[in-house]
């Protein structure tokens, strides 16, 4: 008697699916200014990297090297610049670029495991369409970076692991050395934890020895990753300390960590992480949950199959969480290298346990959420949390060139980025400060600030939002 076919999805679907979340993304990049805080200040940092030419130290402001993250993520954004100039589809197209680097690895460990072309199409859908994935992969920030060089070692292991080409083994050690440029040692210290709790049952240790190139494969990770960070602690002395010790031990296990020199901690209640990742995964986080729940009521695990394969994802998967479970300083984008696994891990419960094939269009959800969301930051339906039309009214000023530009109190990134670096704070001895100005100037200031310009003459020229620009000239 001939096996049935697995019940799945329909290509059709899946395809219109994954084309449809990568299509919308692609197109809304260009659409809504970079955001404050985090992508206006790593689209300030790319900015100047590609101003200055410096492509070693990221720099936080002019002269200010930024020592909180390796340079991968200014490296893209930067080379965006250099192709299609300064703008927000050049900041952020790179990083769309690797997401769907994510995807087509994705791709190929469902098609190969699976032995289905349609199974690989369904697990890159899942990906593609999980919303903090495409959101945060069309975003300028670390995270996508990190996320690829973890699914390259990850997938790389398993097919190594599985004897399909010696070039799997090279693969798992540039995925390696490309986290330590992304990311740092996080990376490893992520993958780590999946692979050692996975290897240990079943003596799967053993193998380990004879499954990837040790000799050349070290050779490439450092060759690849320790050059940067020796050129890094050349050129600004202090970095290395800085970055290994409080940005991977300081900044996790002291809540409220106050040697952060970029801003500050962001201190959550131990535990948080699960609530991001819940968030994170939708919408097939409860998906996730109700297959996993019918296996254990079926006394099964994800583990069925003899080759472990369940077990890996969920540990992949789990990696994350488990590490920043004891963090209080987090971010619910640190969940991101975890959706990956989460994606083949639906697929792989499906393929245990079938459920109905109309469920799955619950990820047309992600593509009319990204029409919504990018249609209320393109058309000012919701308050942006960027400064691009305030900057863009001060560009249109007659005496915006020879005149400076300041941000009373605090500057936000976006009105560093969209001013070319030219908007400049300042937050002390205003009522000294003010009379000792001798050219006339730009104040940006909250409607609510009441600053007494003594000698000046000033005159408001816009009002955006809660903000106003104001220009002073000295009295006659």
């Amino acid at each position: 008697m001939q096996k049935p076919m697995l019940s799945r999805p329909s290509a059709k679907m899946l395809l219109i699916l994954l084309i449809s979340t990568m299509a919308l993304r692609l197109l809304s990049l260009a659409l809504y200014p970079l955001m404050d805080t985090t992508e206006a200040r790593y689209g300030e940092m790319a900015r100047i990297m590609f101003e200055t030419g410096n492509w070693i130290t990221p720099m936080f402001d002019y002269d200010v090297p930024f020592w909180g993250k390796p340079p991968l993520f200014t490296w893209l954004s930067s080379l965006g610049f250099s192709l299609f100039g300064i703008n927000e589809f050049a900041a952020r197209v790179p990083h769309l670029l690797v997401g769907m680097g994510v995807i087509g690895l994705v791709y190929k460990l469902g098609k190969d495991h699976f032995q289905s072309t349609v199974m690989g199409i369904f697990s890159a859908s899942i990906l593609a369409s999980t919303v903090s994935f495409i959101v945060l992969s069309g975003a300028v920030m670390t995270d996508t970076a990190l996320t690829f060089s973890i699914a390259l070692s990850m997938v790389s292991f398993w097919q190594a692991w599985n004897n399909r080409g010696k070039v799997w083994g090279y693969l798992f050690f540039i995925g390696l050395a490309l986290g330590m440029l992304s990311k740092g040692p996080l990376a490893l210290v992520l993958i780590g934890i999946s692979l050692s709790v996975w290897l240990f049952p079943n003596a799967r240790w053993k193998k380990l020895w004879r499954t990837l190139p040790w000799g050349i494969g070290t050779l490439l990770f450092l060759l690849i990753s320790v050059p940067w960070y020796l050129i890094a602690e050349y050129k600004t002395p202090g970095f290395l300390d800085y970055f290994i010790i409080g940005e991977h031990v300081k900044r996790f296990i002291v809540s409220g960590w106050q040697g952060d020199l970029y801003g500050s901690a962001h201190e959550r209640t131990r535990g948080t992480i699960w609530v991001y990742a819940f968030i994170s995964m939708l919408p097939w986080s409860p998906l996730v949950i109700w297959q996993w729940i019918r296996s254990i009521k079926d006394a099964k695990d994800v583990e069925e199959s003899p080759d472990g394969f369940g077990s890996f994802l969920l540990l992949w998967m789990l990696s994350p969480m488990i590490l920043f479970s004891f963090s209080g300083n987090i971010l619910a984008s640190y969940v991101m290298p975890a959706l990956p696994a989460t994606a083949l891990l639906v697929v792989h419960l499906h393929h245990q346990k079938p459920l109905a094939n109309w469920l799955y269009k619950v990820g047309f959800i992600t593509p009319i959420l990204l029409v919504i969301l990018i249609s209320a930051l393109h058309f000012d339906w919701i308050e942006k949390r960027s400064k691009d039309k305030i900057m863009a009214n001060w560009k249109q000023q007659p005496e915006a060139a020879q005149s400076d530009l300041f941000y009373l109190h605090k500057r936000p990134f976006s009105a560093q980025y969209y001013s070319a670096g030219k908007a400049k704070q300042r937050s002390t001895d205003l009522d000294s400060w003010l009379p000792s100005q001798h050219e006339a100037f730009f104040i940006v200031q909250s409607n609510k600030d009441h600053t007494a310009y003594a000698n000046w003459s000033c005159e408001e020229r816009s009002r955006i939002g809660k903000e106003s620009l104001i220009y002073c000239k000295s009295n006659p």
